[in-house]
């Protein structure tokens, strides 16, 4: 089956033979940067009911219904895997939270710290950043973006729960393929876990004292060169993904997909 390429997230149910609208910006896109057509093909999905060929059944200037006809995936499960991260500068955050999209989290966590040194993060940009890249990539859902919190507010209120990898450089941190192969042969199913950069002044001392001594987090290292904020959180999810994550699974199909 030929792959569709067209993707749209949807918050309403998802079922064949339903008739649903579009607001005026999708059917925009549709009809004016797509340029498509009466009887074009979508892929819809909403994080919920997995993913369903619709066809377009009226388009017009600012409006548009499609047509729901079949499920082409079934619901999948995402890997329970948060981004906790100090805010930086909007170019760099916003290809933060889309490559962070594409590799899969499922929470994208804000964190506050001494030396984070932007003040106000639009959670409404982020959230729409992450949507679109969930339609790019073909993931089934969207991760969950969170107000931010300020640090200890944040470790306070912390699941014991949940593996938290810090990227912290330090003479206690061990090397994040040595770690996450530990826990590999450790559980034939992985823990909930997140991923925590900072800031690109690094943290301050008693942040790093107060995070070293909870017994949720566990100090990892990337290698010998000195990453930015957010080069260093792409490349840990990546590594989580390979190790405990679906970047080791193949893609589940519905019967007689091909």
């Amino acid at each position: 089956m030929a792959r569709i390429e067209t993707r749209l997230y949807l918050d309403e149910d998802l079922g064949a033979g339903r008739t649903l609208g579009l607001d005026h910006a999708r059917a925009h896109f549709l009809r004016t940067v797509l340029r498509l057509s009466r009887g074009a093909e979508l892929a819809l999905f909403n994080g919920r009911d997995g993913e369903w060929l619709a066809r377009i059944d009226g388009l017009g200037k600012g409006w548009a219904s499609l047509v729901v006809e079949r499920r082409l995936r079934a619901q999948d499960a995402a890997p329970d895997l948060w981004l906790v991260f100090a805010p930086i500068k909007r170019a760099r955050l916003d290809f933060l939270v889309e490559k962070a999209t594409e590799l899969g989290v499922a929470r994208l966590q804000p964190a506050m710290t001494r030396y984070t040194a932007v003040g106000r993060v639009n959670t409404e940009r982020l959230a729409a950043n992450a949507r679109e890249a969930a339609e790019q990539c073909g993931r089934l859902s969207l991760p969950e973006v969170m107000a931010p919190k300020r640090l200890f507010d944040l470790l306070a209120d912390w699941p014991a729960e949940r593996r938290l990898l810090l990227c912290a450089e330090s003479g206690e941190a061990r090397p994040i393929a040595e770690v996450l192969s530990d826990q590999a042969a450790g559980a034939p199913e992985p823990r909930p876990a997140a991923v925590m950069t900072g800031p690109e002044g690094g943290y301050a001392p008693a942040e790093l004292d107060a995070l070293r001594k909870l017994p949720f987090v566990t100090p990892v290292g990337l290698g010998p060169r000195v990453l930015r904020a957010d080069t260093a959180a792409l490349a840990a999810l990546a590594c989580w993904q390979a190790a405990l994550g679906d970047g080791r699974q193949r893609p589940v199909r519905e019967p007689g997909e091909t």
